[in-house]
């Protein structure tokens, strides 16, 4: 039901309340704005403050009520060297529009100071008003329009997935087998380990890639069980990469050299078993004769017999 307001209202035309291009939120700020009195401050700040809409909110609410000319935001320096932000109001776009095609002055040209009066005519009259709209200086950091929406470079090309190539170290002596045997029985091992897991089956440029590394654990002197065990068990159980994760292992897990056998030095010679000829005891001696205590008693004797 409409009731006669005579005080504190404000007149707002339908092709602003009823606008079809314009959001509500857009209606309802260009709304409060005409009801403001000149010089009251629409900045950003301000009118997230007064409303539960976010700055976000108030800040495309706004550009929509310019971009359909019911604002106006001009950039002025002050006296003081300051840079401002003035916002203008338009009760009715269509007839500021047509005014201005016909010469009306803009309202922030006409909310400058006046010029002084020329002294030919001390009589003249200042000039009148032009426009109703509003006068609001603003904070420049919060009233700056925003700048247009930057595009986004596109996402770049996913990148092959590179399986890193186990760096070969120095071949060691501990096996003396020749290096084409080994890399034989390497590309081997590798082509055969689809019997302990279907999903161990390589290609055969991975095989030719790891044989190798492979071929390196044989000369630190790891036997092919051994190998095949490390590279087939505990696999994970979604796997997808496994000769990324086979020459993960083989770098990961290399065993050392083994050092260098050492010399082993000579063993004495054994001397070997005699029967002593007195008491018929064994004894270790070069060769036949008296056991100790036997040729120790010969020795006493001989002095007496003397």
């Amino acid at each position: 039901m409409s009731e006669h307001q005579p005080t504190r209202y404000t007149i707002v035309g339908n092709h602003l309340t009823q606008h079809r291009e314009l959001s509500l939120t857009a209606i309802g700020l260009g709304a409060h704005i005409q009801s403001l009195p000149d010089g009251a401050q629409v900045d950003i700040r301000t009118l997230a403050g007064r409303f539960p809409e976010g700055r976000d909110r108030i800040a495309a609410a706004l550009r929509e009520l310019e971009r359909h000319g019911y604002l106006e935001r001009v950039r002025e320096r002050t006296p003081e060297g300051r840079i401002v932000t003035r916002t203008f109001s338009y009760n009715d776009p269509e007839t500021t529009r047509a005014r201005r095609r016909a010469g009306g002055a803009r309202p922030h040209e006409a909310a400058r100071p006046p010029a002084p009066p020329s002294r030919t005519a001390p009589g003249l009259a200042p000039p009148p008003r032009t426009d109703p709209g509003s006068l609001a200086p603003a904070p420049p950091a919060d009233a700056v329009p925003p700048a247009p929406p930057v595009q986004s470079p596109p996402p770049p090309a996913p990148v092959p997935v590179r399986t890193p190539t186990p760096p070969r170290p120095p071949a060691t002596q501990a096996d003396t087998a020749p290096h084409g045997t080994r890399a034989r029985v390497a590309t081997s091992l590798l082509a055969e380990l689809r019997r302990e897991d279907d999903r161990l089956l390589l290609p055969e440029r991975d095989v030719r890639r790891l044989a190798p590394a492979v071929t390196t654990w044989l000369e630190r002197g790891a036997t092919p069980e051994a190998v095949r065990r490390t590279l087939s068990t505990n696999l994970p159980p979604d796997l997808r990469h496994p000769a990324a994760l086979l020459a993960h292992r083989l770098t990961a897990l290399l065993p050392p050299p083994l050092p260098a056998a050492q010399p082993t030095p000579p063993r004495s010679a054994v001397v070997p078993l005699q029967n002593c000829d007195g008491c018929d005891r064994a004894f270790r001696s070069p060769g036949p004769g008296l056991c100790r205590d036997c040729r120790g008693a010969e020795q006493a004797l001989a002095p007496s017999a003397a």
